[in-house]
């Protein structure tokens, strides 16, 4: 049975095409776009339809269903090298996001133990991977809410919800359970510009699910922490280093900065396939610059100087000194540095 408060699902399989949520046309219109091909699937990750760490990775795996299905009709005998072409394309549509990588490799894993016809075994590990995001999310927000420890606001940031996910969210898996606890009376969130995620996304999430919601711009933040109404500042990630440094939406490290300077507790929300252990800290993430028009424009308009030149990345890093809590669905690290990384995804 879903929960009252987690009524969105936006990655669906259906009659054998992937449908997506068009994330670029909400709030003022709910609008699934079809993906039959592979090329259409990597499309809608690289033009932001679908967005999200987890969201990306669990549209990936239906991504490469299709690629499958195409390839073996192509040719039978030569369906899993042809796909490598595929999986290069799907890799390269988001950089940042390890979820996208992560997800590939499983779905390779699960290549090499088909045999004749892929598709009915690839869409069964795609299922998979989908339903145990959801899975991890709900744990996530157990364990998340279980460190709120007194009732209040809470400030978060970009969307981490059902939208950004196979379902329930994991920052907001985490606001959603606070509030069914009691434990949180109202969410603050930024506008998260230049897409304005937290204004068009995380807004319409939490109406629908009738918790109390108030936006603010996200050069307001540091004035409200300052005002001692929040408690806590919860986001997601889309990449955690080695030693506990985070890669999430721009604007993240100034909220860290901001809370750990007014005494507000900063909890990062991600599944372990966001930890990247290959990578020992955050100056090694590559961050994803975007096209300078997202900065220039709003809505089609111009509204910055004609001639002036933009600066745009799409994440930053928060060092793992400002974070006070990693919630995972395997656990809990508070503080988190490298030697507690290594014992979580370890399974200590």
């Amino acid at each position: 049975m879903t929960p009252p408060h987690d009524r969105v699902r936006a990655i669906v399989w259906r009659e054998d095409a992937l449908e997506l949520l068009d994330q670029r046309l909400l709030p003022s219109e709910t609008r699934y776009q079809r993906s039959t091909t592979v090329a259409e699937v990597a499309g809608a990750i690289r033009g932001m339809v679908v967005r999200g760490a987890p969201a990306i990775g669990i549209a990936a795996a239906y991504g490469v269903v299709l690629a499958a299905r195409a390839r073996y009709a192509e040719n039978p005998n030569r369906w899993g090298v042809l796909i490598g072409e595929d999986l290069g394309l799907l890799a390269a549509s988001r950089p940042t996001a390890v979820n996208l990588v992560w997800a590939l490799r499983r779905m390779e894993r699960a290549m090499a133990e088909v045999s004749g016809d892929p598709v009915e075994g690839l869409l069964a590990e795609a299922r998979a991977i989908h339903e145990e995001d959801i899975a991890a999310n709900r744990r996530m927000g157990e364990l998340g809410a279980a460190l709120l420890d007194e009732g209040g606001a809470v400030l978060t940031h970009c969307n981490t919800g059902s939208l950004a996910t196979g379902g329930y969210g994991t920052a907001l898996g985490v606001i959603r359970r606070g509030y069914e606890k009691g434990l949180i009376e109202r969410v603050y969130a930024d506008e998260t510009r230049p897409w304005l995620q937290g204004a068009r996304l995380t807004a319409w999430e939490l109406v629908r699910d009738g918790i109390p919601v108030t936006l603010l711009a996200d050069a307001a933040a540091a004035a409200l922490l300052r005002r001692g109404e929040v408690h806590w500042a919860i986001v997601g990630a889309d990449r955690v280093a080695a030693n506990g440094d985070v890669a999430n939406k721009i604007g993240t490290y100034q909220l860290a900065v901001a809370a750990r300077y007014h005494g507000v507790r900063f909890m990062v929300v991600a599944p372990t396939s966001t930890v990247d252990m290959s990578i020992a800290s955050g100056a090694d993430i590559p961050i994803e610059q975007r096209a300078a028009e997202e900065l220039l424009t709003l809505g089609g308009q111009q509204v910055a100087a004609i001639g002036v030149e933009a600066w745009n990345p799409s994440f930053d890093v928060t060092p793992a000194a400002l974070v006070d809590a990693l919630v995972t669905e395997r656990g809990v690290v508070l503080a988190p540095d490298a030697e507690k990384m290594a014992r979580l995804m370890a399974g200590a």
